[in-house]
């Protein structure tokens, strides 16, 4: 592949992909294909992406410009061997509307500048020193606990949107869960994406949507662009942040690894580099902060394509699509109850995504310091406990992800020193299995001699 990598192979013939094969990330299937999953992958990524701006009040199309240079940027930076789409993070909702209360909207891009940043730097320790002290810092307890946390303490605000318009909510909800399992392939991947457009079809017949601004917009015309302010007072709000784009990203690398059956363990470093890179990027024009997504990789994993091609289409997609101030003020016009209805879903997603970091990396509860860890991080998040000090206010995030870390290597240094915690932090199956043998041979009846 070129530095940039843009030289693809064609993948056999290029009109299928070859039984029990991968269209790997330097390979293509046929232009009008590779353009068809393009343009496919903008479709999946279209109803999280714009919930985040539409929620935190910041401008559909700008938001919309910059995930797609971003994906550009992370392609470039990647060199072509992680195919991925940046999209809108859903872990920079909570702190982009606390800081827009104290900050305005100029305060929260700041933020989304620092966070960008900071994972920037992050990337660039890994590609140097390897992603193993990230391991240790966090690992499945911490950041299960943080990614909880971070979609738990969302819950007020879907339920005030909610609480607007209570049938439009309901309606969208409902027909959210009814797709996810009624359809096969990739419509039940875009379950959100259908319930928002049902949800907002019955919001227009019950006269909640306003289209005063669309009508005044024009067709063609530039993003909105802002620019950022920096306050020190945003920093504990987007800092956690910072933890989740880390578990997130590496993740989609090993996902991607997974599928591909190639090691990329040598370019983790440059996709959190990238990530940063296109997050920062965002701030200082007025989009939102950016992730990988995993809405992409389930379009990959249903058609076997994982070419990089398709995402340089998809990100040139994005780009000539936000140039439509129409289309982004009709984006805007989602109402209340379509957003609470979403919302609640979404949220709900983001906290059991951090019970399911637990599940797939067996963290055991019997451990008292993985326990402790969870019970009060979670309570100090749920509950949004603050602390301010001086220009600096905390919300239950940041002190929610601080406390996490704080009590898991806390207690973990004290234990050690100590000896005072025999259970492993992880379940092995074999030696649960065998307790549960040793346990029921207890439980049956002896036999008489």
């Amino acid at each position: 592949m070129s530095m940039l990598g843009t030289k693809w192979k064609l993948h056999g013939t290029g009109k299928s992909v070859r039984p029990g094969e991968v269209v790997r990330p330097d390979e293509r299937l046929t232009w009008p294909l590779t353009i068809g999953i393009g343009m496919q992958h903008v479709v999946a990524m279209f109803g999280a992406t714009f919930l985040v701006p539409i929620i935190t009040g910041m401008p559909p199309a700008t938001t919309l410009f910059f995930s797609g240079i971003g994906t550009l940027l992370f392609l470039v930076i990647t060199q072509g061997r992680v195919p991925s789409y940046l999209g809108s993070s859903f872990a920079f909702i909570a702190p982009i509307l606390a800081s827009q209360q104290q900050f305005g909207i100029p305060g929260a891009l700041g933020g989304v500048v620092l966070a960008g940043a900071a994972l920037a730097v992050v990337g660039a320790v890994v590609q140097k020193f390897g992603a193993g002290w990230i391991n240790r810092l966090m690992p499945p307890i911490v950041t299960g606990a943080i990614v909880a946390l971070i979609g738990l303490n969302l819950a007020p605000a879907a339920k005030s949107n909610f609480d607007k318009a209570p049938v439009t909510a309901f309606i969208t909800l409902a027909v959210i869960i009814v797709v996810s399992v009624l359809f096969r392939g990739i419509l039940g991947r875009l379950s959100i994406l259908v319930g928002v457009v049902v949800g907002y079809l019955v919001a227009m017949i019950r006269g909640e949507v306003d289209f005063a601004k669309v009508d005044g917009a024009t067709w063609v015309g530039l993003p909105h662009f802002q620019t950022p302010e920096f306050h020190l007072g945003v920093v504990g709000l987007f800092v956690p942040v910072v933890l989740v784009l880390v578990a997130e990203n590496i993740g989609h690398v090993k996902s991607v690894s997974a599928m591909t059956g190639q090691n990329l363990d040598g370019v983790s470093g440059r996709a959190l580099l990238a990530d940063g890179a296109a997050t920062m990027l965002a701030g200082f024009g007025g989009g939102s902060g950016t992730t990988t997504y995993a809405e992409n990789i389930g379009v990959m994993a249903a058609t076997k394509v994982y070419s990089t091609a398709a995402y340089w289409v998809a990100g040139i997609f994005a780009v000539v699509l936000s140039f439509s101030p129409k289309f982004g003020e009709l984006i805007a016009t989602v109402p209340a109850g379509v957003l609470g209805g979403a919302a609640t879903m979404l949220y709900g997603m983001i906290g059991v995504l951090g019970v399911k970091i637990w599940v797939q990396n067996k963290v055991n509860f019997s451990n008292s310091i993985n326990l402790t860890t969870a019970a009060v991080a979670l309570i100090i998040g749920i509950a949004n406990y603050t602390w301010t000090v001086g220009d600096l206010t905390f919300n239950g995030i940041a002190l929610g992800s601080a406390a996490a870390l704080v009590i898991y290597h806390g207690m973990k240094a004290i234990a050690k020193a100590r000896g005072t915690v025999a259970e492993p932090e992880t379940e092995d199956p074999a030696s649960v299995a065998t307790a549960a043998v040793k346990a029921a041979a207890k439980r049956a009846p002896k036999k008489r001699r």
